[in-house]
């Protein structure tokens, strides 16, 4: 016999052995159970699925004698007469190379006749979008009223293109793609009884690269089975996928991190002189990426990632010297480079020119670029690098020099301005730069502070709220701190609102945090926040104040 693929050798003959979908599975078996067999069925959902599958074994089980759990048995005489190919009770149609209006007419003349071995005579119609409008005019009453004894199983990729008056007649099953835990079940499964010994990594190579359906994984297990001789490791999956290899993009991803351009394009290219194709390369990287994401999000992040020990660890090494808006900027750009891809000319050009702005972000002005920098300058004055700051070129020409008294008149504002403003520190700069993905450490230690005098309490309130305005991290907790009341008791500087989410807001331990950190650079030993009852507004007291002058008087608002 012509070998089968795995697809084909290990088609699931009955509802028990379905991969997932088991809202569609358990209304199927009940409807076998009851007898309540409805006479048109719309299957549809993403490729490779199930859904031709479901419908055949759907077919052979509504004309089993002795159904098992809702499954054909398999052994009846009906069961063996609808295996045989022959059989005419079960007409799968292919709508994409039958879509006229003749092939309609036709099945809509011979649906008058009666089945010959089993009850139902079951229509099976594959990629049923592809009809003509007049093909499904032409099915249209029968599809509505069809004889007793025949069923229609329409299947789908693309139910939007079903006329509305063909989707009503019809009961509509959703089919969803399989999680990858469920794949790889089923690519071990398969495996195993083909004889073949894997490696873990491989299965989830395969399953990744199956996108949740279950042919195209084992489609792709297939393959790479019949290209590994002994064992498959997880080298023989990125082998036949095309993939680039792990330390390239490895180097290549951690190069753009680093933002070492020269270096990111000289391995670019290398990797495409081999013969990879552009597109493979960023749809490799941007995995890649996703993995660094991965791995500074999650706790378990080797089980989510589940890739080699010595893959893994170099991922681990890469993200943990990236900063998270850098990561996050990278893929943004790679991502469009994708995009833009598919309508290139050039591809090599264009991955190369996002290579670039990636591994450059002094030339991109966007706000996580400026953040990138930002946080980099950051990391080098925590290293104890010296940073080198350009200075500014001389001017053209000498000022004229003012005498004492004007120049102690111009620089008097300034100082009084300077005054205001509150001194740059590195609470305001984590303010400024935040760590993604980390919580503020609450253990760090509050600057000194002094006793300020009555002067310097009334301006407080102030500075603090042009300090939160200056920081990009806390624009909602500028909002919320807006139009609070504030005065001082002592030493305790006290914030009152009138609205409870405001105060609930205030008092989170991450917002109460950044406000006392906040307070105590600007002086202050300590603060609380209250919920007072709602007062009278202005415009109220005013009202009443009138009301109570002109006692008697017929006041009208309007």
């Amino acid at each position: 016999m012509a070998y089968l693929a795995f697809y084909r050798t290990f088609r699931p003959t009955s509802f028990d052995t379905v991969v997932r979908q088991e809202h569609i599975v358990r209304t199927l078996k009940n409807q076998i159970e009851s007898g309540k067999i409805g006479h048109a069925y719309l299957f549809c959902g993403p490729r490779g699925t199930g859904k031709t599958t479901l419908a055949k074994i759907f077919a052979r089980a509504i004309n089993c004698d002795n159904p098992v759990n809702g499954s054909p048995c398999g052994k009846c005489a009906t069961c063996k007469s609808l295996a045989d190919g022959a059989n005419i009770d079960i007409n799968e149609i292919d709508a994409a190379s039958n879509n006229g209006v003749d092939e309609m007419r036709d099945l809509r003349e011979k649906v008058q006749y009666p089945p010959v071995a089993g009850k139902y005579k079951v229509y099976i119609i594959d990629e049923v979008h592809m009809l003509t409008a007049s093909a499904f005019n032409a099915v249209l009453k029968t599809l509505e009223e069809p004889p007793r004894h025949a069923v229609f199983i329409l299947a789908t990729t693309e139910p939007q293109k079903i006329p509305a008056t063909i989707l009503s007649r019809c009961m509509r099953f959703d089919f969803k793609l399989i999680p990858q835990k469920d794949l790889e079940g089923l690519i071990k499964d398969v495996l195993q009884k083909s004889g073949k010994e894997y490696e873990e990594e491989a299965v989830a190579a395969i399953a990744r690269a199956g996108a949740g359906s279950a042919r195209d994984s084992l489609s792709i297990a297939d393959m790479c089975a019949s290209y590994s001789g002994g064992k498959l490791t997880y080298d023989d999956v990125n082998s036949v996928l095309g993939s680039a290899d792990f330390s390239s993009v490895a180097e290549i991803a951690e190069s753009i991190l680093k933002e070492n351009a020269q270096s990111s394009l000289s391995l670019v290219e290398g990797v495409l002189s081999t013969g990879k194709s552009a597109g493979v390369l960023v749809k490799d990287l941007l995995i890649f990426l996703n993995n660094c994401a991965i791995v500074k999000i999650c706790k378990n992040a080797k089980e989510i990632v589940n890739l080699p020990e010595e893959s893994f660890n170099a991922i681990v090494k890469i993200a943990g010297g990236a900063d998270g808006h850098k990561i996050l900027r990278v893929t943004e750009l790679l991502a469009k480079a994708e995009t833009d891809l598919r309508y290139s000319l050039n591809g090599r050009i264009t991955l190369e020119t996002a290579i670039l702005k990636c591994a450059m972000p002094e030339s991109d002005y966007n706000l996580d670029a400026l953040i990138g920098k930002i946080g980099e300058l950051e990391r080098k004055l925590n290293e104890g690098v010296e940073v080198k700051v350009k200075a500014q070129a001389p001017a053209l020409e000498k000022p004229q020099t003012a005498p004492a008294e004007k120049r102690a008149e111009v620089q008097k504002p300034k100082l009084e301005e300077d005054n205001e403003k509150p001194p740059f520190n590195k609470a305001e700069e984590d303010a400024v730069q935040p760590a993604l993905w980390e919580t503020p450490s609450a253990a760090t230690a509050p600057a000194p502070v002094k006793s300020l005098n009555d002067g310097e309490k009334s301006g407080v309130f102030g500075k603090f709220i042009r300090s939160l305005r200056t920081t990009r991290k806390n624009a909602v907790l500028f909002t919320l701190c807006m139009d609070l009341g504030n005065f001082f008791e002592g030493e305790n500087l006290i914030l009152t609102t009138d609205s409870e989410a405001v105060f609930k807001g205030l008092t989170r331990p991450d917002n109460a945090n950044f406000i006392a950190e906040t307070l105590a650079e600007l002086g202050v030993s300590a603060h609380e926040v209250r919920l007072v009852e709602k007062g009278e507004s202005d415009y109220e007291k005013a009202l009443k104040e009138l009301k109570s002058n002109f006692e008697g008087t017929d006041i009208q608002i309007k």
